[in-house]
């Protein structure tokens, strides 16, 4: 890809919903509003995304109903998350970007595949 049609391909996902991952296990979930030389991702109306806690699944594990079985219970613990706004991800730490896609975009692309 060259420099033009990288630029056009940014510039074609401004305003979209981006899930960028971080260094420290982070997700950012939020509109993509710009990028620069230093590849950092500048996101709008944002939310904050962390898996639990060893403390946390460790309160899930005591709070399961005990299971009949000897296989140790199978535990769902919720990530947290807060809302951030406006956020600054720093392209250093930045280890994945992904592309949310509306769920009737998604539905369309299977579609098209299955044909």
């Amino acid at each position: 890809m060259d420099e033009n049609q990288a630029v056009q391909y940014l510039e074609s996902l401004i305003g979209q919903t981006l899930r960028v991952h971080a260094t420290d296990t982070r997700i950012f979930v939020g509109s993509f509003k710009c990028t620069d030389a230093a590849r950092n991702v500048i996101l709008a109306n944002t939310y904050e995304y962390r898996h639990p806690t060893p403390s946390a699944i460790r309160d899930a594990a005591q709070n399961a109903a005990p299971r009949s079985s000897v296989d140790s219970p199978n535990l769902r613990v919720d990530m947290t998350s807060r809302f951030i706004g406006l956020v600054v991800v720093p392209g250093q730490h930045i280890t994945r970007i992904e592309l949310e896609e509306p769920p009737q975009q998604s539905r369309v692309r299977e579609t098209i595949r299955a044909s």
